[in-house]
């Protein structure tokens, strides 16, 4: 079995296409030829992020919950291929509604690829992430093959998904797991409770910048690049695909948050920024992404640099009446 050809317009299953992820993918898929189906219940209310591709005579948009047996049936009808971005994201999240998220992330998840396999879906591509390392004792850079040490629940959730999604794989169904890291950059349904633009927004517009341990590291990877990664696991052969687990973004990404104030410095010299010491943090690692770059070619277009200059200029813009409003975060 070969990789999907987009040549021949496939029809792709996105869940929670209507994110500040799903958005982007939607709109990158659509782009490269691919006929896109959205099934997302708008559990954050109703966005503009797909109106631009609603318009397309390739688009569909399914307003249901990945949690209805029914309507994950009827939205897989047809496709060839599934991105399963649907998901209560982020600690804070999943610590606040414990129940749902594991409802959505976990049995959800393995709802959604059983049906998969049972329907006449060839690939799969669950979204996961780098959460899932925790904290790297005594340093290192971790590859797909590290012990993985969830510490949170969104990272639980994640991690038990994960081995349902690669256990699916098999001839008839090639699945794999994109642990992204952290994302940033702009996106058609905004958030502002990621780091790279959550620091940017409040050193351009609040008093000081508040940097709860600074020496802690992280991978990041911007929201677009994100998106070609997606559209390239969906192209790349089966060989290179099935049953595989894949670190996405970029080994020159991670960062300290010290160094990210230091970026946001270079722009922003007068403003103010306090750090509040953080001994401890349960997540502080850094990721190696070369076997997704080996395996499809994959390489970031957007630095954590390129991110901080692009959400300022979209502060600066006026085109955000609220950046601290609520539809803002997850």
């Amino acid at each position: 079995m070969n990789r999907i050809d987009n040549m021949h317009s496939p029809r792709v299953l996105v869940t929670g296409g209507a994110g500040y992820v799903g958005s982007v993918v939607v709109d990158e898929l659509l782009a490269r030829g691919f006929e896109v189906r959205v099934l997302d219940s708008l559990v954050h209310g109703v966005v503009p992020s797909l109106l631009l591709a609603w318009g397309n005579p390739r688009f569909e948009f399914v307003r249901a919950d990945v949690r209805d047996r029914q309507s994950t049936a009827k939205a897989l009808e047809g496709v060839s291929a599934c991105v399963h971005l649907a998901a209560v994201v982020g600690d804070p999240a999943c610590a606040r509604q414990p129940d749902l998220a594991r409802d959505v992330n976990l049995a959800a998840t393995r709802q959604l690829v059983s049906q998969a396999e049972e329907g006449d879906v060839r690939r799969f591509v669950f979204a996961s992430t780098c959460s899932n390392y925790g904290k790297l004792n005594g340093g290192g850079v971790a590859t797909e093959d590290f012990p993985l040490n969830p510490v949170s629940l969104y990272a639980e959730t994640k991690v038990a998904a994960e081995h349902d999604v690669i256990a699916r794989s098999n001839g008839n169904l090639a699945t794999c797991c994109l642990r992204f890291a952290t994302v940033f950059g702009t996106s058609p349904r905004m958030r502002f409770d990621l780091t790279v633009n959550e620091f940017t927004r409040d050193i351009l517009l609040a008093d000081e910048l508040v940097v709860y341990g600074e020496q802690f590291w992280r991978p990041y990877v911007h929201v677009r690049d994100v998106a070609r990664a997606v559209a390239m696991a969906l192209e790349t052969d089966d060989a290179n695909f099935a049953g595989q687990v894949f670190n996405v973004g970029d080994s020159a990404e991670n960062y300290r948050k010290l160094d990210i104030v230091e970026l946001l410095r270079e722009r922003f010299p007068s403003a103010e920024v306090r750090f509040v010491q953080k001994d401890e943090d349960p997540r502080d690692y850094r990721v190696s992404f070369d076997k997704f770059r080996s395996s499809t070619g994959f390489a970031m277009e957007h630095s954590v640099g390129d991110g901080i200059d692009e959400v300022a200029e979209l502060l600066q813009s006026g085109l955000l009446e609220d950046p601290y409003a609520p539809m803002y975060r997850n």
